[in-house]
């Protein structure tokens, strides 16, 4: 997953940002806005378009223009942003040797900023796909640009600037359920408060929002929206592109999961063309993991998010589209191209389909569960929870290792966790070192053989858990606010019922002999020569040209280094299985 990363990414991920207030931007200027000499601008010309702009005209608009990079070669241009009440406000000026460009450009969405020519400008106008070949081709010059491009996105995220903005009272759960998807996926956004901003106040008394029509959301081209949901902000962003074309992918990955992001990474690198489809945000549930200890290569650990976060990074660099959130419905098995049909209607075409789907968490059946969600009851430990939790007491439901990592992360922050399993101990579902670090906290306290049976809440919120132990049956109420809950997950394939992928009986997707196996079983005593049996890849499903890896196989091992793996492999059976595929189908 990080042989082909340039050596910088670790250094500079959104995440880090997010993690680490000890990240020094302002030291790193001049990796920031780098100045390419003249030999340097002499050999970009052959990626670009050379352009020119009179005194005042405008070069770009934040939200409706989309470029790659803009190469200045004289002149100067004044970059600005939009305000919530739609004013401008100078970012910066710059001149010739400078770019003009940000993370979302490699895969050419609208830019987030203003630009205007100051003086008689002339520049170039490099394209998405040709800034692209530029960073493979130019290895050091490419180096140097996409160092700056995460920085700057490291940048606007510490400043809490770019993007859209959400305005809404605090605590409202929409608003940290627009926040928690825009910061799950890496993208900066401004939050304000009506009652303690006078920009945001002003937003209120123009547009008035009903209670449920809170938050209003400012996006970077001036559209006002009421309580939009994630696949609204999608559009806004452009993160949810439109798919409604005729274009035949030759790999379509349903789940940007680490294994899905191998998986994309490795066969767009080698040529092939890559639609993935997220249904939340890239990293999956690995991206929920504080922080990540035995994955080879980050001996003191690493976030779930940061190391998403490297992965998108290299998918975007080779040219991988993603279109997040963009949930699957239904998987066309017959013929070739594979039709998936997305919830909102739309089909794309693939000539593979690799289903990295991974599993959906589990709910508790408890009464008032949902009511709770997002304001007291929450499924991921980001730093956003992690500030909702300050010195507070909380609960964390789970025993596995995302349960572990979440807890030793909020004992950071929280007062106390009371860490809550049904079981005698942690030894039959956690790993060794995290136990121990468990113990070693002091203010993390296990409470073995107890469960929750009931939520109680005011109009703030989840106000107070009652849980039971399940060998005495005496019962308690806890006043806590954050419930945390890390109860495992179950597989994401009830879609795949109208396509006929074989599951095991737990729902999750056999492949390759395990395949063989069961239709074998089937056949009960009936003798089978090794010649009938058919020609299948061990990612390969029960459908040719539909692969699984990651969480959702059957038999996996559910390990992050395990999921890369499965999705590193599954290229060289992509490849192999479109040779084999007839001229008319491959076309």
């Amino acid at each position: 997953m990080t042989s082909s990363a340039p050596e910088f990414i670790p250094e500079t991920t959104p995440d880090d940002a997010l993690q680490a207030s000890s990240f020094d931007l302002p030291g790193r200027s001049h990796q920031i806005s780098p100045v390419f000499n003249d030999a340097e601008l002499d050999r970009m010309q052959r990626y670009g378009k050379l352009k020119h702009f009179a005194d005042g005209e405008t070069l770009f608009k934040a939200g409706n223009s989309s470029f790659g990079m803009l190469v200045i070669l004289s002149g100067r241009v004044a970059v600005t942003r939009h305000e919530v009440m739609g004013q401008d406000t100078l970012l910066r000026e710059v001149g010739r040797g400078h770019f003009i460009a940000e993370v979302a450009q490699l895969s050419g969405r609208p830019t987030l900023v203003n630009g205007c020519a100051v003086g008689t400008v002339a520049l170039l106008d490099i394209s998405s796909e040709s800034l692209r070949a530029l960073i493979v081709a130019e290895a050091e010059m490419g180096e140097r640009i996409v160092r700056a491009l995460i920085l700057r996105r490291v940048g606007l995220i510490e400043a809490n600037s770019g993007g859209p903005v959400l305005v809404g009272p605090r605590g409202n759960a929409n608003m940290f359920q627009l926040q928690s998807f825009l910061t799950s996926n890496g993208h900066p956004h401004t939050v304000l408060d009506p009652d303690s901003d006078t920009a945001a106040a002003a937003l209120r008394a123009r547009y008035q929002p009903a209670p449920h029509e809170w938050p209003l959301v400012v996006c970077p081209d001036g559209k006002i929206m009421k309580n939009p949901g994630n696949a609204d902000i999608g559009r806004c962003l452009d993160m949810l592109p439109d798919l409604s074309g005729d274009k035949i992918f030759d790999v379509l990955v349903v789940g940007a999961g680490p294994a899905g992001l191998a998986t994309a990474v490795y066969a767009a690198s080698e040529g092939l063309s890559v639609l993935a489809l997220e249904q939340r945000s890239y990293g999956g549930q690995a991206g929920a993991s504080a922080r990540i200890e035995n994955y080879l290569g980050f001996p003191t650990g690493i976030s779930g998010r940061a190391l998403a976060g490297r992965a998108y990074v290299q998918a975007q660099k080779f040219g991988v589209e993603v279109a997040t959130p963009a949930n699957a419905a239904k998987l066309d098995c017959d013929g070739w191209p594979l039709r998936l049909t997305l919830s909102d209607g739309i089909t794309v075409r693939a000539r593979t389909v690799v289903l990295s789907c991974g599993a959906r968490y589990r709910r508790p059946s408890l009464a008032n569960l949902k009511t709770y969600e997002g304001r007291g009851i929450y499924y991921w430990a980001s730093p956003i929870e992690a500030k909702l939790c300050h010195q507070e007491e909380i609960i964390l439901v789970g025993g596995g290792n995302s349960a572990g990592q979440a807890a030793v992360f909020l004992s950071g922050h929280a007062a106390r966790v009371h860490m809550v399993i049904r079981g005698a101990g942690l030894a039959a579902s956690m790993s060794s070192y995290l136990i121990e670090r468990i113990a070693a906290t002091p203010n993390i306290i296990l409470h073995t053989h107890t469960e929750i049976v009931a939520l109680e809440g005011d109009d703030d919120g989840l106000s107070e858990v009652r849980w039971r132990n399940n060998q005495t049956g005496e019962e308690s109420d806890c006043a806590v606010r954050r419930v945390f809950l890390f109860v495992g997950a179950d597989p994401n394939t009830d879609w795949l019922q109208d396509c006929a992928v074989a599951v095991d009986p737990q729902g999750f997707i056999r492949t390759g002999f395990d395949v063989t196996r069961a239709q074998c079983s089937k056949l009960g005593d009936k003798p089978i020569s090794p010649a009938e049996l058919p020609d299948r890849a061990a990612l390969e499903t029960s459908v040719p040209g539909v692969f699984a890896i990651g969480d959702v196989r059957a038999g996996s091992t559910k390990r992050v280094a395990a999921a890369v793996g499965e999705g590193a492999a599954v290229v060289s059976q992509i490849h192999s299985f479109l040779a084999r595929l007839p001229v008319d189908a491959a076309q």
